[in-house]
């Protein structure tokens, strides 16, 4: 994996992105902004699930007048995200919002802009260039033949010279598509030119299913090129999962260790317990431990009890049974209606006593 890129530092609220911090999850809620209780309900949802930065749709004034009352309710820092009206970033900007998300396709030109990035100055907050496929500006589409990595690239390139024309630097930038190629490409050419932190994902990714893979692949790559200071994976779901995609992919690469790192094997022939059943409780109960923890689930002889002893608790099956380790060491024979309580069990006292080793 290549070394992270060194990009500008900026702060929103109180996480760092940039300049070598760590890289960031971000999701945004799902819910009516204009529904204080809901919206900030989903928020602390979302930081319990390991969310370091919220961003939240600021549609109307209605919307704008809430914003003050979901930031003083949030743990953690909140992004508002203002599309067509600039004078809502500009409201949100005075009631308290740690950053301002505006897309260069839709807020209205270089007056516009100047103004928000005002707002932000004497605020004190950074500003979000969020460049997308689905809203670049007619004439770069005509020039470069539709939403290409170039086009993107010169959307972003044109908002640049407007901010420093206003002299702002308090920039991140992110260039996304729904198309991963596109939007891997797009962020290459960025970075080889800029050194703006960079926000990256994959726009409209899709469901569940469909979106996990497409922003694993997309987020994956760039991430191992060096490229990337927070992520937000986009899913048609739950936002908390989202928060849950984003750090495995972290911790896939080594980036960032948040919570147990699961491992199972495929399923084969040679089972003889009910491995799918056993190591999805497990997963399911041990989900939000937040501290890291290596648990292995193995159905059989093969490679189970190699990984079994490589993690900090792990279990081999076998017949009806299963052999449990902890730190390389088997300690028990457990019967498979067992296996997954056990695992959990222990799992939660190595987490307490780490918890108490800090």
């Amino acid at each position: 994996m290549k070394e992270r890129r060194k990009t500008r530092r900026i702060r929103v609220g109180g996480v760092p992105v940039g300049g070598g911090a760590p890289v960031s999850v971000q999701s945004m809620t799902n819910t009516d902004t204009r529904d204080v209780r809901a919206t900030v309900a989903q928020i602390r949802s979302l930081a319990r699930e390991g969310c370091e930065i919220a961003r939240v749709a600021v549609p109307d004034a209605r919307a704008a007048a809430a914003f003050g009352k979901i930031r003083a309710g949030s743990p953690i820092p909140v992004i508002a995200d203002v599309h067509f009206d600039h004078r809502l970033a500009i409201a949100c900007a005075d009631a308290g919002a740690d950053c301002l998300r505006i897309n260069p396709g839709n807020v209205g030109g270089e007056k516009n802009t100047i103004e928000v990035l005002r707002a932000a100055r004497s605020n004190r907050i950074p500003v979000r260039i969020g460049v997308n496929a689905g809203s670049v500006e007619k004439d770069l589409l005509a020039k470069y033949g539709g939403p290409t990595p170039k086009a993107l690239l010169a959307s972003a390139a044109r908002y640049l010279t407007i901010c420093e024309k206003a002299r702002f630097t308090a920039l991140k930038f992110s260039l996304k598509a729904s198309d991963v190629v596109t939007t891997i490409e797009a962020y290459r050419l960025f970075s080889r030119r800029y050194d703006f932190p960079l926000h990256i994902g994959v726009t409209e990714a899709g469901t569940i299913f469909s979106g996990t893979i497409k922003s694993s692949v997309g987020i994956g790559v760039l991430l191992a090129e060096g490229i990337g200071d927070t992520l937000r994976v986009s899913l048609t779901g739950p936002p908390e999962e989202e928060v849950r995609v984003g750090w495995q992919i972290l911790k896939s690469l080594g980036l960032r260790h948040r919570g147990p790192e699961f491992i199972s094997c495929p399923t084969c022939g040679r089972m003889s317990i009910d491995i799918v059943k056993i190591a999805t409780e497990v997963e399911r109960r041990l989900s939000q431990l937040p501290v890291p923890l290596k648990v292995a689930v193995m159905g059989c002889a093969v490679n189970g009890p190699g990984e079994a002893r490589e993690a900090d608790v792990g279990v081999a099956g076998g017949k009806g049974e299963g052999l449990i380790f902890v730190k390389g060491k088997i300690v028990k024979k457990v019967k498979e209606s067992g296996i997954a309580a056990e695992v959990v069990r222990i799992a939660e006292a190595l987490a307490a006593e780490k918890r108490r080793g800090e």
